[in-house]
């Protein structure tokens, strides 16, 4: 049966997936993101819906000054005995983590933290024993996985850590998963780096704490080498048996918006989940998709009757809860953000923390799932003297400077990496701008004056290379402001390294902001 690869398209990395019955769940790194963890669900492991989040509250997730792609690092996922465990690290705050639920639709319990050093946890329920397993780096300052016995609803380590394995070769072995298959251990690794030189290597063991040995045919998945170009950096992989007896792989990987022709590599959509059907060969060793590659059309023996895959997002405010899709930077004030669903308006009350700044603006957004998308909203401000709701959020500021009325449309990356189209109003006059930072550069590159602060519609577009930025007194005609490359926002280019994607998303500074018909639709895959 054909499918089409990302499962999960942008920015959703390093995939753990579980199976109970013929329901399969899986997870992703947030980082710097709030809700942490999304939680996955699908019947025939392509079409998948978004039902929770592991972490939602600041004791389970402290976001606070966190740096950016600091906060949550590679989830992990499993189920045992009417119970579903997430491990994952918080590298911003206190460490490796555990939470548990009977109920992967409801609340999880509060967390409980592990006494070991490094990322990328993972757990191995194996009779009555449980291990847990993550990066580290021993005396010598080897970087290995290193493993312990624990208590898995206390945190408790119930023996040393002891490295189980260096990897197999390649630099920085990370995102273990360990398996026990036929009587063996089998432990499932990344390697090479998360950039292009990613990949996934296997090794077994008669014992969990081994020795292991190689596969073969490591690795058994990588795309370094690839002359293809539409799929780069694949890696950190989980792999999962469907009801039927059918292996499946998951794994992160790139769509590179610049292709290898153009002589560059790059990309700003993020890492997304990819899946690739798997078989053992005769000795027993797991052989991933096309001799270790995967395409972005497959076929396999999927466990049930793809459905087309709608990517659109479109939200009119008509509901008093916010859809999961949404996502904040860092533990959001959400005093901030007013679903007044009698107007059908979204209500933002900027603070003088702007966009730029490692902390909490008034920020929402939902991940850039596509190159070639449009999306859309209505803005408006107060006028000088209108009776407000809510008062000035910033009463001490200077309204009449140039950054201290900012509400708009922007495609973000970071603090660091941002393009926005905004409604201000400065001296009198009620402008549209567009702003981009890129690196220490933070510039208005455009502006047009309109006549008045109230129903502007913004727009972007974008393609693989550009992002174009519109804007529309009525609705039906629009004027161009500028344009942005898309290479501002991506990864390979950021002064510091980063692990994340672009989002689409609203926001409001030093001024209260009202939304209305916030869309996003995706023009092609």
């Amino acid at each position: 049966m054909k499918y089409q690869n990302p499962i999960i398209s942008g920015y959703n990395p390093d995939p753990s997936i579980c199976r109970v019955g013929d329901d399969f769940y899986l997870v992703n790194s947030t980082f710097e993101f709030y809700p942490g963890v999304p939680v996955y669900h699908s019947k025939n492991l392509v079409n998948w819906e978004l039902i929770n989040y592991c972490l939602k509250d600041k004791e389970r997730l402290y976001l606070d000054g966190a740096r950016s792609s600091g906060g949550i690092y590679a989830p992990m996922l499993c189920y045992h005995e009417g119970e579903f465990f997430m491990t994952t690290t918080n590298v911003s705050h206190k460490g490796h983590l555990i939470v548990h639920t009977s109920d992967i639709y409801g609340e999880w319990s509060k967390p409980v933290w592990i006494d070991q050093g490094g990322i990328d946890p993972t757990l191995l329920f194996d009779g009555e024993d449980v291990y847990f397993a993550s990066t580290s780096r021993d005396k010598e300052g080897r970087d290995g996985i290193f493993m312990c016995k624990i208590d898995p609803y206390t945190g408790e380590k119930l023996s040393e850590s002891v490295c189980i394995s260096h990897g197999c070769g390649g630099i920085c072995p990370e995102g273990p998963h360990i398996y026990k298959l036929n009587g063996k251990y089998y432990l499932l690794l990344a390697e090479g780096g998360t950039e292009y030189g990613h990949m996934v290597t296997m090794q077994r063991a008669d014992s969990p704490f081994g020795p292991y040995e190689p596969c073969p045919h490591n690795p058994i998945l990588s795309h370094k080498d690839n002359p293809d170009g539409s799929i780069a950096c694949t890696g950190h992989a989980d792999l999962e048996v469907d009801q039927n007896g059918n292996w499946w792989l998951v794994c992160l990987g790139i769509r590179p918006s610049c292709t290898p022709q153009r002589g560059l590599k790059l990309h700003h959509l993020g890492r997304e989940t990819f899946l690739s059907p798997v078989i053992w060969d005769e000795e027993g060793w797991p052989v991933v998709g096309n001799d270790g590659r995967i395409a972005l059309e497959m076929d396999g023996p999927l466990p049930g009757a793809v459905q087309p895959v709608c990517r659109d997002f479109a939200d009119d405010f008509s509901e008093e809860k916010f859809s999961l899709h949404y996502n904040w930077v860092r533990n959001p004030h959400m005093e901030n953000y007013v679903r007044d669903t009698a107007a059908r308006q979204l209500i933002l009350k900027g603070s003088d923390v702007t966009l730029n700044d490692t902390d909490t603006p008034t920020w929402i957004g939902i991940r850039q799932k596509a190159f070639e998308i449009e999306a859309d909203v209505v803005v408006s401000l107060a006028e000088p003297g209108e009776k407000q709701e809510f008062s000035d959020p910033c009463p001490d500021k200077n309204n009449d400077s140039e950054a201290s009325k900012r509400v708009g449309l922007g495609a973000f990356y970071n603090q660091f990496y941002h393009y926005e189209i905004y409604l201000t109003r400065e001296q009198g006059q009620y402008k549209v701008c567009l702003a981009k930072h890129i690196h220490d550069m933070f510039a208005r590159t455009a502006e047009a004056v309109v006549a008045s602060g109230k129903n502007i519609h913004l727009r972007i577009t974008s393609d693989p290379l550009n992002y174009d930025f519109w804007y529309s007194k009525d609705g039906e005609h629009y004027e161009k402001l500028g344009g942005g490359s898309t290479a501002g926002l991506a990864t390979e280019g950021t002064m510091y390294m980063s692990f994340t994607g672009t989002y689409i998303g609203m926001f409001a500074e030093n001024e209260v902001g009202y939304f209305r018909n916030f869309a996003v639709k995706v023009n092609k895959n």
